[in-house]
């Protein structure tokens, strides 16, 4: 039977939507999750970094999993896990059963998305089509990641926290049905090769005990035997990992590619990208509500004008690298970044939206997504045509990464802050300002650190079809 591509395209970046949908639509209904579930502050953010860190941690997996299995088996299968686990999320009773729904239902993104990617590239030729075709499945996961916040906003208002995962049942079995109909079964021959689970369980649960670590550090200190513990078992896990990728004929992640300078420092940077954008987005999503009164609606709506300047962003930066070089470009968004994270730093509880916080949100807006092209470019740049794909699902996965364990320090360092000044007798409003303040500084942080990085990135200026190739492929 013949199938139009288009048709398997809609359905493949509408699964890919809801991927990306989830890791925003969640920060808008996090106070009322907190106030129905009774969730502390510093086990909140594990809402989110439950899934991102499943997501990152067994993407690379997912993606072999689809050249083995075949990526539209795979891609169900994935689909199905998502569904259910949305499902399981909205129904849940306790801080527990939610933050483990979340974390299979980042396993279920880790699986389905880059099958989906997989079936894309093999459904579409090399060439015009497929560039139009990798434009429209960009656009709509970045479309995902702006509108999430809106939709959130809407179901938590009009409906219920428990509707931003509900909504995403029908979704799911909307495309399972039409899979079948529009998605062919496309494979590619592969050698013999292991899936290297051993090595994605290491790496994930290393990452998960350095986050929880960092967490357990503000109520136990730094000092006690739990934190200790928990970091010391993480330091055994990550080396571990080290060990098996050395000795895998087949490793989830090649080492070798790490001889490589543009791809080393790219990882680093989007990393610290990530961390910034996720810190600033956790951090501002409860202050809006928390402080300033917003309704989850409300919320989402102020985070619009950001999602305008990334996407104005990305499309500039995609112009500029060709003509002014990848780490011009680069350097311009980390300074960016830093920018909007002190102007958003300096809000308080009074001051008006568009005077105080709508300048710092464009901007940064604006930075996130100038580090973010012309960094994916530069990631892949000196590798060899046959590892890019295992280099952009490096890259990928230590953006998520980076967002969970920046997310963890910015949430620990914030809270703890908030606490000191309750404790010295501040007002609520106050010490949660004071809290959001030095969250937002930390993150800064993390952007400056981004800066100096960015300086040690090589400068390359991409033709028009290898900038095409480059960033379909990241």
């Amino acid at each position: 039977m013949r199938r139009s591509p288009w048709a398997t395209l809609a359905v493949l970046a509408l699964a890919q939507f809801i991927v990306v949908l989830d890791v925003t639509i969640v920060n808008v209904a996090l106070p009322h999750i907190q106030a129905d579930l009774d969730f502390s502050a510093d086990s909140l953010q594990w809402v989110i970094n439950a899934y991102t860190l499943l997501f990152g941690g067994f993407l690379l997996l997912g993606g072999r999993m689809a050249d083995l299995l075949g990526p539209r088996r795979v891609f169900v299968a994935g689909l199905l896990l998502f569904g259910v686990t949305s499902l399981v999320a909205g129904l849940s009773s306790s801080p527990e059963f939610l933050i483990g729904a979340r974390a299979v239902q980042g396993l279920g993104g880790a699986l389905l998305s880059p099958a989906a990617l997989a079936i894309l590239t093999m459904t579409f030729a090399h060439g015009r089509e497929r560039n139009i075709a990798m434009g429209v499945w960009g656009g709509l996961a970045g479309l995902g990641g702006t509108l999430g916040v809106v939709v959130g906003g809407v179901l938590v208002d009009s409906l219920s926290w428990q509707w931003i995962f509900f909504v995403n049942v029908p979704i799911v079995l909307a495309l399972v049905a039409a899979i079948p109909v529009f998605v062919p079964d496309v494979r590619h021959a592969v050698g013999r090769r292991t899936f290297d689970t051993l090595g994605a369980v290491l790496a994930t649960a290393g990452l998960m005990a350095v986050v929880y670590g960092v967490v357990r550090s503000e109520p136990s200190g730094w000092g006690s035997a739990e934190v200790v513990g928990v970091l010391a078992a993480a330091v055994v896990l990550l080396a571990a990992f080290v060990v098996v990728e050395r000795r895998s004929a087949a490793p989830l992640v090649p080492l070798r590619l790490f001889r490589s300078r543009a791809l080393s420092v790219s990882s680093g940077s989007l990393a610290l990208n990530g961390a910034a954008f996720l810190s600033m987005f956790f951090l501002t999503a409860i202050y809006l509500q928390q402080v300033r009164g917003d309704s989850a609606l409300e919320a989402g709506v102020h985070f619009l004008p950001m999602g305008g300047a990334a996407i104005v962003g990305a499309m500039l930066a995609s112009q500029l690298v060709q003509r002014v070089g990848t780490r011009t470009v680069q350097l311009a968004g980390a300074v960016l970044s830093v920018t909007g994270l002190l102007l958003l730093s300096q809000a308080d509880a009074t001051g008006s939206y568009v005077a105080e916080l709508l300048p710092g949100l464009i901007v940064f807006g604006f930075g996130i997504l100038g580090v973010g092209v012309p960094g994916q470019i530069t990631a892949v740049s000196e590798v060899q045509q046959a590892e890019a794909g295992a280099a952009s699902g490096v890259v990928n996965a230590m953006y998520q990464v980076g967002g969970a364990l920046g997310l963890a320090i910015v949430t620990t360092l914030s809270i703890t802050h908030t606490t000191h000044e309750l404790a010295r007798g501040a007002t609520q409003e106050h010490a949660l300002v004071s809290g959001y303040e030095r969250g937002l500084l930390v993150a800064a942080l993390f952007a400056v650190a981004n800066v100096i990085l960015t300086l040690a990135s090589p400068q390359l200026q991409p033709t028009s079809e290898q900038l095409a190739e480059v960033t379909a492929a990241a």
